[in-house]
């Protein structure tokens, strides 16, 4: 039996793809249109997708026609943590001022051997609030701990992961040198964090978002940032991505303000992680063992 397996958008991910052990014809897309999977998923019996939309009523479809859909897991749980320190670190002790005031020429003028033109903070004792206690956010706890920082687990609906100890929400909003991300985007998550929020926060504090642009109200951001309502922030995540038209934050220029384009996720480690389940997936469905299914 024929069996095709069909990549749509192949250039999303940089990584070594094997061809899956039962798929006699394999084929792949760099990119793919949304109006153009109907016709390149013809005679397909497995469909790979990366950021090609699957939306709520394609989802249901394959549930009520039997077609299984597997999912990728646990492959950021390393480098997304990694990357939010990285912007932590950056940002707690102001290296981006630092360097600026050095291609400033401060360095060279200084009286001294060293110059202190921007605070220094540690994170050792500092209290690190994260918002989402998943397999990304507990890893993200752990670094801190390595750190010496003390974690709070902010309290929500549920479902809730056993063993976590929470805290109300408001205290670690209130409590927190560096708050984190790592939630869902729902409707009860939308605008998480806006301007009451904001407010509510250390003077000193950090607010990171690795997870998803509209967690936050931007434009709250923004003004949280020009008013000095917390001390900086480090974001991976916009709420339209690509910003084709531009976007406010795009025009934030700030030592105190870290934007990088969605890629927390994509060590080569990590996408290669992804790639080899993926595969594997496909491997357990042919042989009747399917494993990290959706429907």
């Amino acid at each position: 039996m024929t069996q095709r397996a069909v990549f749509l958008d192949r250039a999303s991910l940089k990584a070594t793809v094997r061809k899956p052990a039962g798929v006699t014809d394999y084929v792949e897309y760099e990119k793919t249109a949304v109006e153009e999977i109907v016709a390149r998923l013809e005679g397909a019996t497995v469909a790979i997708i990366n950021k090609v939309p699957m939306r709520a009523a394609t989802l249901a479809y394959c549930r009520e026609h039997g077609i299984a859909v597997a999912n990728i897991r646990n492959y950021a749980v390393h480098t997304v943590p990694e990357h939010a320190f990285a912007m932590i670190l950056a940002l707690r002790r102001n290296l981006l001022g630092y360097r600026q005031d050095v291609e400033n020429g401060v360095w060279n003028r200084s009286e001294q051997f060293c110059f202190f033109t921007h605070p220094i903070g540690d994170l050792h004792g500092a209290t690190l609030g994260i918002i989402g206690e998943g397999a990304i956010g507990q890893a993200t706890a752990a670094i801190g701990r390595a750190f010496g920082m003390h974690v709070l687990f902010a309290d929500h609906a549920p479902p809730k992961v056993e063993g976590v100890t929470f805290t109300p929400h408001e205290k670690v909003l209130a409590e927190s040198d560096v708050i984190s991300l790592h939630c869902p985007l729902m409707p009860a998550t939308r605008n998480l964090i806006d301007l009451a929020a904001f407010r509510k926060m250390k003077r000193n504090a950090l607010l990171i978002n690795t997870a998803r642009g509209g967690l936050v109200d931007e434009a709250a951001l923004i003004q949280a940032l020009d008013e000095g309502l917390i001390a900086g922030a480090g974001f991976d995540v916009l709420t339209v991505e690509p910003p084709r038209d531009g976007h406010p934050l795009l025009d934030v220029r700030r030592s105190n303000f870290i934007l990088t384009p969605h890629v927390a996720w994509a060590s080569d480690g990590a996408m290669q992680f992804l790639a080899d389940q993926l595969i594997d997936n496909i491997d357990r469905w042919a042989a009747g063992n399917p494993q990290n299914l959706v429907t």
